[in-house]
């Protein structure tokens, strides 16, 4: 039976500029795409100056609506540096890359939702691997919050990316997507157990061949110690897993140790 996360592999990206500018050795251009047959999103793509093949990140930021990098600037300065060391880096649009996203779904939208995401993830694989100069063999895929959900989700259907780095997420959707609108008694029992199909910890199994770094806040008030550990035992034994003094938007130390990580698994 076909899983709902098929899609047209054929489709074309109707990729368009919209700006472009080099800087210490970047080539940073902004551009929009078509994610799916009805939702274009836009995209920032990071490119070293010179000759590749060069290693490949696709970053897919948090939902934290009173932050100002709650959209896919989040990882920019990141981005550019490991561009520096020689990556090319894809920072996309996402259905949380609006502040008042969460408010506007419902949980009988959440379902049809969550399978849409994961399509628009394939396809921003496909418009990263598509440009030239790629090395397809190192792919990293890097998530925060609902980015890293969504990753596993994403990664539990397809192979290519050989690594990622999966920071604060927490092993169900229900966590999240039951703070609002509250739900009661069979109505939320039916929806938790709608959501099972799509849970991280469900999947993230899947990808227990791949390497993994998990980073969590000690001091994170979404994901509580508990939910983190039943998170990574799911991913296996090959999963790495790394705590900070810090709360949910972890801190500069996981930055640094996720670049240094990135680095060796990339083969930079």
């Amino acid at each position: 039976m076909a899983h709902p996360f098929e899609y047209d592999v054929q489709a074309a990206f109707d990729a368009r500029l919209v700006s472009e500018r080099q800087q210490q050795g970047v080539m940073q251009s902004e551009l929009t795409y078509m994610a799916t047959s009805n939702q274009r999103r836009a995209a920032s793509l990071l490119r070293p100056i010179g000759d590749g093949p060069f290693a490949v990140v696709l970053y897919v930021h948090w939902y934290e609506p009173h932050a100002c990098d709650s959209n896919r600037t989040q990882f920019l300065d990141e981005a550019k540096a490991m561009a520096s060391k020689g990556v090319m880096s894809l920072l996309i649009e996402t259905m949380w890359s609006d502040r008042e996203w969460f408010l506007k779904r419902t949980q009988a939208g959440d379902y049809d939702a969550s399978v849409q995401q994961v399509i628009e993830l394939r396809r921003a694989m496909d418009l990263l691997l598509s440009q030239p100069d790629v090395d397809p063999e190192r792919f990293a895929y890097v998530g925060h919050d609902f980015g890293a959900m969504y990753g596993v989700l994403a990664g539990s259907v397809d192979a290519r990316p050989s690594c990622y780095v999966l920071m604060a997420g927490t092993p169900r959707f229900p966590d999240w997507l039951l703070y609002y609108p509250q739900l009661d008694g069979d109505e939320r029992a039916e929806f938790i157990e709608q959501m099972k199909f799509l849970d991280p910890i469900e999947r993230v199994g899947r990808l227990s061949s791949t390497p993994i770094l998990f980073q969590f806040g000690n001091l994170d008030p979404h994901v509580p110690v508990e939910r983190a550990h039943a998170f990574t035992d799911a991913a296996g034994e090959g999963a790495e897993s790394r705590s900070y003094e810090a709360g949910h938007d972890l801190n500069d130390q996981a930055r640094r140790d996720r670049m240094a990580w990135l680095e060796m698994k990339l083969r930079l």
